[in-house]
């Protein structure tokens, strides 16, 4: 692929490449879907080795561990880091690009320091710990209850489809402490160390034969009120701020799924032409590329200090369709025969793990739904939906 760096991007670009390429071998082979084990110790060791360059966090200050780079640069270096099957997605970004975004924006001082270099370095992984049975799409309408105790809160509560947490070492909470306020209102965040009494991980395999997702169940855990992030009753606010991370990372390029130009290379290769489709792939194409400086500027924005808001959905929304549809027309040009290879990394598998995704990604990290109804109030001024629970306390909420 031809890139229109300027000569200080180029520069970078190749410092990359050859930094890349001295590092990549010691992390390759192992498979997340076979080996959960490996891969999770490669996460942990590629993570330190960005960090000890300085690419983990490529537009944070050096002396915080980065690089004072720019947005661009930051691309460059996941531009780069794409070519090769390296150990990384939500296992390691939940931390790195939704928690310590988060921590950063409504942490103390010593919250910050504590958490930020060890998940920077991957010495800390995190889970995730909103969704419930009863609270999904509406993530406000969660049961799992915090009562303070002295010092301590005492959580109980079930949460579900929390990515990652069989391996976590952290997690973060989102849980009722009052339920005489309204379902928004009377929320509060924390920090959790998973290998806390009362915490108890049960995984659920998926149609894959993976099993990333899991139950987590809550029974008289205790969390030190210091492990409270903001301030008690303001825990949406630091859930949206996640959840806005969170639908930037989604709808960004990701090293495990395929591309509308790796689909055609692909079909190249073995000998055949896309007839029916190509209109398709040709719309295909323009909303990867339309995602790719959509993606600049929700980064421009970061790089700012600024948090990402509503429009930062429409990311998220329209990469997850574009991947159902590149997937399937995959599947109808390739065959099964083809999108049964597994060698790990090998374009091949990269279609099939996309088609396999694809239907969960457009639920993960909010419905199309959902996220059409935050474009439509929230960016575009339209009318909001009618809320038969809007303005009364959740004890009331059915």
């Amino acid at each position: 692929m031809d890139f229109n760096d300027s000569p200080a991007e180029a520069e970078f670009r190749q410092q990359v490449q050859s930094w890349l390429q001295d590092n990549v071998a010691s992390v390759l082979g192992a498979d997340s879907h076979q080996d959960a084990a490996a891969f999770t110790a490669n996460a942990r060791l590629w993570q330190r080795k960005k960090a000890q360059a300085g690419y983990a966090a490529i537009r944070w200050p050096r002396a915080e561990g980065g690089l004072d780079g720019t947005p661009m640069q930051e691309v460059i270096f996941q531009e780069e880091e794409s070519r090769y099957a390296v150990p990384t997605g939500p296992l390691v970004t939940i931390g790195t690009q939704m928690t310590i975004p988060t921590l950063r924006t409504h942490g103390t001082a010593e919250q910050i320091e504590r958490f930020t270099r060890p998940t920077l370095n991957g010495d800390l992984l995190w889970c995730q710990l909103f969704s419930e049975p009863s609270a999904g799409s509406d993530l406000a309408n969660l049961r799992t209850r915090a009562v303070k105790d002295g010092d301590d809160w005492v959580i109980n509560g079930q949460k579900v489809w929390t990515s990652w947490a069989h391996v976590a070492d952290w997690g973060i909470l989102l849980a009722r402490t009052d339920s005489e306020a309204t379902k928004h209102k009377g929320l509060t965040f924390f920090l959790v160390d998973m290998r806390s009494p009362g915490v108890d991980v049960r995984p659920i395999e998926n149609i894959s034969g993976e099993s990333e997702f899991n139950e987590v169940f809550l029974t008289d855990l205790r969390i030190p009120d210091s492990y409270r992030l903001g301030a008690v009753g303001e825990g949406w606010k630091c859930a949206m701020t996640t959840l806005m991370n969170e639908r930037v990372n989604v709808g960004g390029e990701s090293q495990a799924l395929p591309s509308v130009v790796e689909l055609l290379e692909q079909i190249g290769k073995n000998g055949s032409q896309v007839t029916q489709d190509r209109f398709k792939l040709a719309s295909l194409l323009t909303k990867e590329l339309g995602l790719r400086y959509f993606r600049f500027r929700l980064m421009t924005s970061l790089s700012k200090g600024e948090t990402p808001g509503p429009i930062a959905a429409m990311s998220k929304l329209v990469y997850a369709n574009v991947l159902q549809e590149l997937s399937a027309i995959a599947l109808d040009n390739l065959g099964l025969e083809g999108m049964t290879e597994q060698q790990p990394g090998s374009p091949m598998a990269r279609f099939t793990y996309g088609y396999q995704w694809a239907a969960a990604l457009r639920i993960a990290g909010g419905t199309d739904e959902i996220l059409r109804n935050q474009i439509a109030e929230r960016v575009l001024g339209m009318p909001g939906e009618i809320r038969v629970d809007k303005n009364i306390p959740f004890s009331q909420c059915r």
